[in-house]
């Protein structure tokens, strides 16, 4: 009999850490429904990290992220665009690679203030006349989100 296999021997190599870090970061932004981004080359990458903002370079050490709402900013050149992120994960590989996987996104320019604000008013009352504790969870996500999104657009 031959003793179990490890997820090791299921598992594909890791890409090669270059010799020489590149000039650029390769982004590939992605929601359950569409690719923002596939294998686009830019500057610099900000990521919404739960333990705060994560400026990404070219030849970043390999990390995953767990991203918490707010602010995605992608740096190629003088142009910088700005996404508004629900949550998600980043995937940064030694090769230079960064793999953002959000489960909701829209470009900040898209988003409305009065709309905003108005969604923190209601999610702030609904918090306040929660009667079970699931009614004050899903109320204080709202909030969370909300409050991430009016940061987002006041700063």
């Amino acid at each position: 009999m031959e003793p179990p296999k490890t997820p090791s021997s299921f598992m594909s190599p890791r890409p090669p850490t270059p010799s020489t870090i590149p000039s650029k970061i390769t982004v590939n932004f992605v929601l359950p429904y569409a690719s923002e981004l596939a294998t686009k080359e830019v500057d610099m990458v900000i990521i919404p990290a739960t333990t705060g903002q994560m400026g990404v370079l070219p030849g970043h050490v390999p990390t995953i992220a767990e991203l918490k709402p707010g602010i995605l900013s992608v740096h190629e050149g003088n142009d910088v665009t700005k996404y508004f992120l629900s949550s998600g994960f980043a995937f940064i590989h030694a090769n230079s690679v960064a793999d953002i996987i959000a489960v909701e996104a829209v470009p900040v320019d898209r988003i409305d203030q009065n709309s905003v604000q108005k969604g923190l008013a209601e999610f702030t009352q609904k918090v306040n006349s929660a009667s079970t504790d699931l009614e004050k969870a899903e109320a204080q996500i709202g909030v969370d989100v909300h409050s991430a999104l009016n940061s987002a657009l006041s700063g």
